[in-house]
């Protein structure tokens, strides 16, 4: 108690150095436990994304790809399922339910999904949560549109608000469906998925403003909206299909039979399977992110033991007087060793208060905005192992400033001239 009381009134005589030191190591540590637990809220928000789904459906291409168009809306599909052998694999005696996907448009930066009703009754993320409604209720009109929620907030968009799709991915609306716009029919409750940024609409509506753009681009005499509603629409193909199985057993069984599928080139994924894959790829990013961040805990240790280091010289008649009073070398020692480890540990404490003030403030907004889901609870395993080899590491940033110490002689120190 004698020696921390002493350190403690030494730090005290030197508080801006030591405060200095605090907020070094302090943003250190708030880097290295952010980085861990973006990596860990990423990895959440993507597991957490689908849940119930036993197989996704798209048109032969990689397992990765199939994963991030269908469910992610990240990059586009090379080619399409024909609305036949869709059918075929719904049909199949031991598929449950099956959700047609048509991707493809767009509005003002946003996904626009084609599907069915059945899609609100049987997607789920985060562990079998169902998608609710804020407001309305899913399309049951031709031209009805259901938003998700970062949708609404963003355009401003209120249940009866008209809205234009346009052709294509992009921000930059060239080539507009002008001549049937859809109404808001109804708005999602937040997800903190994909599914916040998405327009959803009837396969029949993704056919219907797509009528006489069969070349790509509208035909002088389109058909009007309501020419559109007397039609029978069916669509000709779809991007992918999410299907769920009655047994999970069977899941590998009907994976094979679509991937031996002999009418097209098709291929089937387990979504968990696939999200593995995708870790795997960018397990190296994740890597170099840890590094950076160990580095900068490492170059914060350093600093502490410069400053420990360039303070010797200040300090070395206040060590004289403690030999000189009868302290033996291993309180000069131990002296130093518990202010590093001191610095670090109330360094450490403060990162961690610096970094959970920043989630509770920032949570929001990187859910809106990058749909990542930061959960905030107690330090996990493996950040209690990260805060102690922080407080390992300050302990050992001061063994070579006390041993420095420690070699000073008696009459070197009294010797020093004011």
């Amino acid at each position: 108690m004698l020696l921390v009381r002493l350190t403690l009134q030494s730090l005290a005589n030197r508080w801006l150095t030591a405060l200095l030191t605090v907020t070094a190591i302090a943003f250190s540590v708030a880097l290295l436990l952010g980085v861990e637990k973006v990596r860990t809220g990423a990895r959440l928000s993507f597991a957490n994304t689908i849940s119930g789904t036993d197989l996704i459906v798209g048109a032969r291409s990689g397992p990765v790809q199939l994963l991030l168009y269908s469910v992610f809306r990240i990059g586009n599909a090379t080619a399409n399922i024909s609305w036949e052998s869709y059918q075929t694999i719904a049909s199949d005696p031991g598929v449950a339910w099956a959700v047609p996907l048509s991707l493809g448009d767009s509005h003002r930066g946003f996904r626009v999904l084609g599907t069915t009703p059945a899609y609100f009754e049987h997607y789920r993320y985060r562990d079998g949560r169902r998608l609710d409604f804020a407001a309305g209720k899913p399309f049951d009109d031709l031209y009805d549109a259901v938003i998700g929620a970062a949708v609404a907030e963003a355009l401003g968009y209120r249940l009866g608000d008209a809205m234009v799709v346009a052709h294509g991915i992009g921000s930059a609306e060239f080539m507009k469906h002008e001549d049937k716009p859809f109404r808001v029919a109804g708005i999602l409750a937040r997800t903190g998925t994909p599914v916040d940024r998405t327009v959803h609409v009837s396969l029949a509506g993704i056919e219907a403003i797509h009528l006489g753009w069969e070349t790509g681009a509208p035909s002088a005499n389109p058909l009007s909206a309501s020419e559109a509603r007397a039609l029978h629409l069916q669509p000709k193909s779809v991007t992918a299909a999410m299907i769920g199985l009655k047994s999970k057993l069977a899941a590998f069984r009907l994976q094979r039979a679509i991937n031996e599928y002999r009418a097209e080139p098709l291929l089937a994924i387990i979504p968990g399977v696939a999200l593995h894959e995708l870790w795997s790829l960018i397990g190296s990013a994740e890597a170099a992110l840890g590094a950076i961040s160990i580095m900068v805990v490492v170059t914060a240790m350093l600093g502490m033991a410069t400053t420990i280091f360039a303070g010797l010289n200040e300090r070395r008649r206040e060590m004289a007087i403690l030999r000189a009073l009868g302290a033996p070398p291993r309180t000069v020692v131990g002296l130093l060793l518990i202010e590093s480890s001191l610095l670090a540990l109330i360094g450490a404490a403060a990162g961690a208060i610096l970094l959970y003030g920043l989630l509770f403030a920032l949570r929001p907004l990187v859910n809106d905005v990058y749909g990542l889901y930061l959960p905030i609870g107690l330090p996990s395993p493996r950040e209690w192992a990260m805060l102690a080899a922080v407080a390992a590491a300050g302990a050992a940033a001061g063994l070579p400033p006390a041993i420095r110490s420690y070699r000073l002689s008696l009459a070197d120190g009294m010797t020093i001239k004011l």
